[in-house]
């Protein structure tokens, strides 16, 4: 088996796909020939009409990633669906979070719960998709990961505390696994995003913080979901081949990781 496997040949799961950031992520894929899992929780409509833009390669399937026994049950789905295992996962998914400044939890207010619903969502739905994919991966001699992480912990213009220190840990759970699966020609990295203009989750932050940050960027403006998603097909691309446990900032050129 070869080291890479073109775009149109891969199935790629991405989880929270039905909307905000994981849309663009679908329609990145789909418009490279991959066939598509669209995981969604809630966002039933939205992830039928997506998988509707490519029926015979897209099927859109509902789970909870911060349930293992929900993702095992999606991943036999896809198999199912489409007679072959999952070799390319996008972990996504963020657990209920809205990108509101004025409305965070500061230093005095942050509870445990705060973290541990972002470590949940973030790093538990990162560990079970990554479980579930092992055995197909394995059997296909190929796989890749690619985490959605964050420049917040290089440059916290917005301390959102819980939502960073989720990302953080995804981080290093990202390096980790890249040594422990690099064997198994499975690749694990990141791509890190900004603040995009504009998601369902940054729909929240007034115009004055968008226009801060576009100007402290080198192209002084704003990332695009879209863009974001272009940049992430790299880490699944036969182009990314001998890349592993790497972090990609998406962010015009704000911080430099």
């Amino acid at each position: 088996m070869s080291n890479s496997i073109n775009l149109s040949d891969q199935i790629v799961l991405v989880t929270g796909g039905g909307r905000g950031l994981g849309e663009h992520l679908v329609r990145a894929f789909l418009r490279e020939g991959a066939k598509v899992v669209i995981n969604y929780l809630s966002s039933a409509d939205a992830a039928q009409t997506l998988a509707a833009l490519a029926p015979e390669r897209a099927i859109a399937i509902q789970a909870d990633v911060s349930c293992q026994a929900d993702v095992q049950a999606m991943f036999e789905k896809a198999r199912a669906h489409f007679g072959q295992p999952i070799t390319t996962v996008i972990n996504n998914a963020l657990p209920s979070f809205s990108f509101n400044g004025d409305a965070r939890a500061n230093a005095d207010q942050l509870t445990w719960e705060n973290l541990n619903q972002q470590f949940s969502g973030v790093v538990g739905g990162a560990l079970y998709t990554t479980q579930a994919a092992l055995a197909g991966m394995r059997e296909a001699g190929f796989g890749r990961i690619i985490n959605v992480g964050t420049n917040l912990f290089q440059n916290p213009v917005v301390p959102y505390h819980d939502y960073t220190a989720g990302k953080a840990a995804l981080l290093s759970l990202t390096r980790t696994m890249a040594n422990d699966l690099g064997p198994d020609n499975i690749t694990v990295n990141m791509v890190s995003g900004g603040l995009l203009r504009t998601t369902d989750a940054s729909a929240a932050t007034p115009e004055e913080v968008f226009d801060f940050i576009a100007a402290s960027t080198p192209l002084r403006r704003v990332t695009t979901p879209a863009e974001f998603a272009d940049a992430t097909l790299f880490f699944a691309s036969p182009w990314s081949r001998s890349v592993t446990g790497q972090n990609l900032v998406i962010d015009g050129g704000l911080v430099k990781d």
